[in-house]
């Protein structure tokens, strides 16, 4: 099976890690996508927010969580009294896997074997941040970080003991909200997931001390 492996640099400067991103052809969701989307965040940052892959808008523009999704991603951050620019961001899969629909790119989710494709970019971000909290968002970010037993149905809302990170916890992931057509139904989600985002905080305070 195909994998990024081969396409790691013996560096884990998050600059390096970046730039060797750009060639890689670990999977064949570079062939459709524009470009590389890796992750985007301090070195050191305490906290990483792991998504499931870009979107049309981050495919675009390189960088991720920039569309609707992460714009309310932004929102939620602000009202949970997280600093994004103090966050590392990324995805478990760095390009998007789209089918056309007219003039639009319509999202697909990745399968097992690309996800399991791309994960050496993502342990190698994991070594190069060392955060001390870790939230996995969405499903597909779940199974990439913690493994196919953990399920955000399951574990959402739940600490989870993990040698990635002290603090280690599953969401959804902020496009789940924006699919939700009521608005109350929306507007409660969107409140549950800033009480996930509060409560890693939370959790990551009591860490430090």
């Amino acid at each position: 099976m195909s994998s990024a492996a081969e396409f790691l640099p013996s560096s884990r400067s998050l600059k390096t890690l970046a730039e060797a991103a750009d060639t890689c052809r670990g999977c064949d969701l570079y062939r459709d996508a524009t470009q590389t989307v890796f992750g985007q965040g301090r070195k050191r940052a305490e906290l990483m927010l792991v998504g499931e892959q870009p979107g049309d808008k981050e495919d675009l523009a390189g960088e991720p969580f920039v569309g609707p999704a992460g714009r309310l991603l932004d929102r939620a951050l602000e009202e949970a009294g997280i600093d994004r620019s103090a966050a590392y961001v990324t995805n478990a899969v760095k390009h998007f896997k789209w089918k056309p629909r007219g003039s639009r790119r319509l999202h697909q989710t990745p399968r097992v074997g690309e996800i399991e494709a791309c994960k050496p970019w993502l342990q190698a971000e994991l070594e190069a941040v060392k955060p001390q909290a870790l939230l996995a968002m969405g499903a597909t970010a779940a199974r990439a970080v913690f493994g196919p037993k953990v399920k955000v149905t399951k574990d959402r809302g739940q600490p989870l003991e993990s040698p990635l990170a002290p603090v280690a916890a599953v969401t959804i992931h902020p496009s789940a909200i924006l699919r939700l057509r009521d608005h109350d139904e929306r507007e409660a989600e969107l409140a549950a997931f800033v009480a996930d985002l509060e409560g890693v905080a939370t959790a990551l305070q009591g860490a430090e001390h």
